[in-house]
């Protein structure tokens, strides 16, 4: 959530920011509500100026013997007007407020090119080469069915399109990979390992970002009993009961681990000694994808499921750059011991996510697509996650200040799975296991079919 002073102070320059981005900050709007904000605060402190003023009077009139009922009744409408405002005008202002705020996304920080599309996003560096083939190049598709460890028929059967089933020799190597991340970022990188919640209640996904913007792309799970129809609250209340709530709540599969991880921080206050926090998780995600009907519909590439180990951490705002490019030397790390090649791109304005406030993209080398593809997105949200969940530091000077927050995948499982297989694979359909992988393999050097 971006800060109301900034937008008070600078409406202009966040309207100019944002455009970059492709977003159109309604400034009539904003102004409008600071209006009516504005008036209300005044006039409750006029009301409240007056009350206090003609309450002095009534003692000095009973002092005097005199009739105070007119006095009374003034106070008396006096504080019927204050009330109003206090307990149902500011809080529906505010309430709007909120709902504005709530959808604005971040300002790019002046670093990130500005640009429409991934078109526009910019190259910062590549690591190793391409590999070479003297043979037709499979796809992960053909590599993993011909192994016998990829099957997409019997995931339909059982959930739907957009899922997969591993089996053998791939479901391990695919546990070898999310392991082998975890050992590294928290024996070489020091990340302390979290398990988490997979459901999350709405305060979580609002905190960093998902909700309320992007509820479609979200999984709810309505749980308990579900909401009385208004036949049921009458019948309810005629028969005694002073108020009824209702005892359903919706539950949100993650989209991935950053939302309980940084949520771990809401409504806190770390000590400045404690900072950095820096957390590890491997999860599944589930994303019902929305907006990306026929896109990568073959394959592991895009599904409705998949596993990520998420880099999450807390910093202080003096260092969340210097933290966001340690973060993306971790997750490239990887990359950089199962020797695969990949780029490292600058997102531009045009192209970052809602709450970031700069993102880099670490993308993979596919050789079957012959194309590059995203494998991590580390970013940097400044204090935009923070804000909207409270989370705090105590400063130098014993203030509460909002930290800030990043995080960036260590990596995607199913995608590194799929680099793994695609540029490993060898002539006779076989796939060379990384040589870091094997202790994880129990020794394997190649995957066969059985």
């Amino acid at each position: 959530m971006l800060d109301i002073q900034t937008l008070r102070n600078d409406l202009a320059n966040v309207a100019a920011r944002l455009a970059t981005r492709g977003y159109t900050l309604d400034t009539a709007k904003f102004e409008q509500l600071e209006g009516e904000r504005k008036q209300i605060q005044v006039r409750t402190q006029e009301l409240q100026a007056k009350r206090n003023a003609t309450s002095k009077q009534i003692g000095f009139a009973k002092s005097k013997g005199e009739d105070v009922s007119a006095i009374m009744a003034e106070v008396a409408s006096l504080g019927d007007e204050l009330k109003q405002l206090e307990s149902a005008a500011l809080p529906k202002v505010l309430a709007e407020f909120d709902a504005f705020l709530a959808v604005l996304p971040n300002v790019p920080h002046e670093s990130v090119p500005v640009g429409k599309s991934e078109a526009d996003n910019v190259e910062v560096r590549k690591f190793g080469i391409k590999p070479g083939f003297d043979f037709t190049v499979k796809d992960h598709v053909s590599l993993g069915e011909g192994l016998g460890g990829l099957d997409f028929e019997t995931a339909t059967k059982i959930s739907g399109a957009r899922f997969s089933l591993l089996k053998g020799g791939l479901a391990r190597l695919h546990r070898a990979l999310a392991q082998f991340m975890l050992d590294t970022h928290t024996d070489q990188h020091g990340y302390t390992e979290v398990y988490v919640p997979y459901l999350v209640n709405a305060e979580s996904m609002r905190g960093t970002g998902q909700l309320p913007k992007f509820e479609e792309d979200l999984f709810k799970v309505p749980f308990g009993l579900p909401e009385p129809t208004a036949a049921e609250v009458e019948s309810i209340l005629r028969n005694g009961a002073t108020s009824f709530e209702g005892q359903q709540k919706n539950f949100y599969l993650i989209p991935t681990a950053e939302v309980p991880v940084t949520n771990m921080v809401r409504d806190t206050i770390t000590p400045q000694e404690a900072l950095p926090m820096k957390f590890v998780a491997h999860t599944p995600c589930f994303r019902s994808e929305a907006g990306s009907a026929g896109r990568d519909t073959h394959g592991m590439i895009r599904q409705h499921q998949f596993d990520k180990v998420e880099l999450v951490q807390m910093v202080h705002p003096e260092k969340s750059y210097e933290a966001l490019e340690g973060l993306l030397g971790h997750a490239e790390t990887i990359l950089q011991k199962l020797g695969l090649h990949y780029r490292v791109v600058r997102l531009c304005t045009g192209d970052i996510g809602f709450s970031s406030a700069t993102t880099y993209d670490i993308e993979v080398w596919l050789p079957a697509q012959d194309t590059y593809r995203e494998i991590s997105s580390c970013s940097n949200f400044e204090a935009f996650q923070a804000r909207r969940m409270q989370a705090r530091f105590r400063n130098a000077q014993g203030k509460p200040e909002l930290l800030h927050t990043l995080n960036g995948s260590g990596l995607a499982v199913g995608r590194t799975l799929v680099a793994v297989l695609e540029n490993n694979q060898q002539a006779d359909g076989s796939v060379r296991i990384p040589e870091v992988l094997r202790p994880y393999m129990g020794g394997m050097e190649f995957l066969r079919a059985v």
